[in-house]
């Protein structure tokens, strides 16, 4: 394959028609990663990279786990990926191959330890690993949702380590948070409005001007990497904040005797209410990103108050469904102890596979504290990975009768369900923590 030289970038009218020049790698082929090669490969020769052979194998053949690829697209990409001075997308998990590309996007986890602290294990792996192939001209960007300062602190030093070049001489780095939001159809990767930055203000621009071929949504360029990986952060905390407001409002609502959803619906009736509901706080941001910030400030002697009251709150809430279910059992003089419970759902979203970081296994965990037999039931989810991470064997369908039966996630295959048939007597409970069932059918709701 050609490798062209690479150059160092000076800001001036010939960036656009340098772009033509790009050749992407995007490392890492999950929820993020994926979608990104594919909507750059209809620009640019792209290389989708993944450590992971299973996966790369998975995609050569045309399908994608997640749900999230346009997988007739991603045929087209891989009928002109032999052709190298076309646009195109081929897929590799060897490290060889991404040496002939100038742009590297990296879309790894960053997920958190038991400890909720930052693991930074992986991001800092795939710098290593770009540390040892970047070539001078070479611009690296970072999606991966990090505390602000991470890539310049963090991934830089690294960079540099492996590489024996320098920052902001010899290479360059850009950081663009992604905004995927899994199983969303509509609002999709080139539908959302992109965060872009770059390490000079030449780079911020070539970086912004990169990522404004794919979005049609349009761009907004931050004034620096820090800046860029604040938004991204402060985007998940907002968001956790808010929802830890009617979570706590419900564990109140709940010792009243009143229903949340009921006076969520009342309040929502003034214009400027935000109508968030209450419910389970789990998957891949939100229920993470505010550890980062957490982090970040608790490092610089700053202890926040607000973002890991939230925290607290919405981890908390599994738990509380759980017991709460056990006292409506109760309260209908069932014995606990050896009772059959069918939990719907174990993604951490409706309608969507991924089941990272789901908070419906605290809700497993903690019934099983009471002696209680649970099954899990959820048409979207891969057995073998809810098994390796959880430890749950998902049951084929929904055949038995059941004490109780929690809703835990909105999937719509769920509303064709026979709840009475799956009743095992006329006081077995129906605990809707989505408020997404009929009233008339369920006994109580978050």
């Amino acid at each position: 394959m050609l490798v062209r030289s690479s150059v160092r970038i000076i800001l001036s009218n010939k960036n656009c028609s340098m772009l033509s020049q790009k050749k992407i790698a995007v490392i890492g082929l999950g929820y993020v990663g994926l979608p990104l090669a594919i909507e750059f490969s209809k620009k640019y020769k792209v290389l989708g990279f993944d450590i992971n052979n299973g996966r790369i194998e998975e995609l050569k053949t045309g399908k994608d786990r997640t749900n999230e690829a346009d997988l007739e697209g991603l045929q087209f990409s891989m009928n002109l990926a032999n052709e190298s001075d076309k646009v195109g997308l081929c897929f590799s998990s060897n490290i060889e191959h991404l040496k002939s590309y100038n742009v590297y996007i990296v879309t790894v986890p960053t997920p958190i330890d038991q400890f909720k602290a930052p693991d930074l294990t992986p991001l800092l792996k795939a710098s290593e690993m770009l540390g040892k192939i970047i070539k001078k001209g070479d611009i690296v960007i970072y999606e991966s949702t990090v505390y602000p300062g991470c890539t310049e602190e963090d991934c830089v030093p690294v960079l540099e380590k492996y590489s024996g070049l320098k920052f902001n001489q010899d290479f360059y780095c850009g950081y663009s948070p992604e905004r995927i939001n899994p199983g969303d159809k509509l609002n999709t990767l080139i539908k959302i409005k992109k965060v872009t930055s770059g390490s000079t203000p030449e780079i911020a621009e070539v970086v912004d001007q990169l990522y404004k071929t794919i979005i049609t949504a349009g761009t907004h360029k931050a004034p620096s990497l820090k800046v860029a990986e604040a938004s991204k952060a402060i985007e998940n905390a907002q968001r956790d904040v808010n929802i830890s407001f009617v979570n706590e409002l419900a564990l109140i609502f709940d010792r009243m005797g009143i229903d949340t959803n009921d006076v969520l619906d009342a309040a929502g009736t003034k214009w400027n209410f935000l109508k968030y509901k209450p419910g389970l706080v789990g998957g891949h941001c939100i229920s993470v990103d505010p550890y980062y910030l957490a982090h970040k400030a608790e490092s610089l002697g700053y202890h926040p108050q607000v973002i890991l009251s939230g925290r607290r709150v919405n981890d908390n809430m599994g738990m509380f469904v759980a017991n709460k279910l056990v006292k409506l059992l109760i309260a209908k003089n069932h014995m606990i102890s050896k009772s059959n419970v069918l939990v719907l759902g174990i993604t951490f979203k409706e309608d969507c596979p991924d089941i990272r970081n789901s908070k419906v296994i605290d809700i497993v965990k903690e019934l099983q504290q009471f002696n209680i037999n649970v099954d899990v039931f959820d048409p979207y989810a891969n057995k073998l990975e809810v098994f390796e991470e959880y430890g749950i064997q998902l049951i084929d369908s929904t055949n038995s009768k059941y004490d109780g039966i929690i809703l835990a996630v909105s999937h719509n295959e769920f509303l064709n369900l026979d709840f009475d048939e799956l009743k095992k007597h006329s006081d077995s409970i129906l605990f809707d923590i989505k408020g997404f069932l009929p009233r008339k059918l369920v006994d109580s709701r978050l």
